[in-house]
């Protein structure tokens, strides 16, 4: 089917264009869930050959913003959430909320077609596998994810940090100061955080010289401070311990400040310290932290304005926006010893 440029398709040309009748088309492109598997497939490989003539799904034009977020709102989520809800007033637009870590295992993504309240959603570090993304992309549901966990699928709208570039300044920074000998606290591995940042700290010691120590590194499940303590405490233990520890996040570099402190290390003196985010704690600490500012109201900022390119059906060339990283030097790291 082919159509003048400008001329939006109707759900009689959908229902033309698949042999189904209007009923059906309308159901699967409301979400309903009366639709067999096949049929729905049939309508949304229609309408992907539509393109952007293609129909508006019900409420998308007023509907809400539906806002994901499954772990605790404090300092880091707390502010990309807040930045994402001025934002979405800013365009006259309902905020509908979705967060606590209870909400980590529910079936969110699949009911999200369903409510013609919702016009489209903003989903933070989705703990989804990134085969419910594509389902919901292949629905032709507007939404856009914000610190995405694993490498963003094909054609599905992401923001992040430039974790690699950070960690690479940060790691620059450490070695200028005469450190060789570094550990590395690093976050869940299967994060696409963890990957990037780790490539950068790995990166900027092969510049100087310095191959990987596979002894040097540690990573854990959860990036908070008490493993950020265990994992540095594992790394002070060891006969020739590093100069400077590295962690993931300034959670876990704080939990490394307690395992120098509990040694009678003095930071920076016999040990420098440095972490990544440069939220609220990495000032509370003493001393204050090295760390990399991520930019994370403008993640939210930025995540909700290409939201509403797509529902205004723009096309959007950059589909992965990756948005500059600080490097932040203050008391916590030093020369070597």
């Amino acid at each position: 089917m082919v159509r003048p440029a400008g001329n939006r398709a109707t759900v009689r040309d959908v229902a033309a264009e698949t042999g189904l009748s209007i009923a059906t088309v309308s159901r699967v492109l409301n979400g309903q869930a009366n639709v067999a598997p096949h049929t729905r497939d049939l309508v949304l490989r229609a309408v992907g050959r539509l393109g952007d003539q293609a129909p508006r799904r019900r409420g998308a034009a007023q509907g809400g913003v539906y806002v994901r977020c499954p772990y605790l709102l404090t300092d880091y989520f707390g502010l990309i959430v807040s930045s994402v809800a001025e934002t979405v007033e800013l365009h006259g637009r309902r905020l509908i909320l979705g967060a606590g870590e209870a909400a980590q295992d529910a079936p969110v993504l699949p009911a999200l077609g369903e409510s013609p309240d919702i016009a489209g959603a903003i989903l933070i570090l989705p703990p989804e596998p990134a085969e419910e993304l594509v389902r919901l992309r292949d629905r032709r549901f507007p939404f856009v994810v914000i610190d995405p966990r694993t490498p963003p699928p094909k054609d599905i709208v992401a923001v992040s940090a430039a974790h690699f570039a950070g960690a690479r300044k940060l790691m620059s920074h450490l070695v200028e100061l005469g450190h060789r000998r570094i550990g590395i606290i690093g976050g869940p591995e299967d994060w696409l955080a963890s990957d990037a940042r780790l490539a950068g700290y790995t990166s900027s010691l092969a510049d100087a010289g310095v191959l990987p120590a596979a002894r040097l590194l540690r990573t854990v499940v959860e990036p908070n401070t008490e493993n950020g303590y265990r994992a540095a405490c594992e790394l002070l233990d060891l006969p020739e311990r590093p100069t400077a520890l590295v962690g993931f996040n300034d959670k876990m570099a704080v939990g490394a400040l307690w395992a120098a402190a509990e040694r009678g290390l003095s930071v920076p003196g016999d040990l420098s310290v440095a972490g990544f985010d440069d939220i609220d704690v990495s000032r509370a600490s003493s001393p204050m932290l090295t760390t990399v500012r991520q930019p994370l109201q403008e993640m939210g900022r930025m995540g909700v304005t290409l939201l509403m390119r797509l529902l205004d059906r723009h096309t959007l060339e950059a589909l992965h926006v990756s948005l500059g990283t600080e490097l932040i030097i203050r008391g916590s790291t030093g020369r070597a010893p």
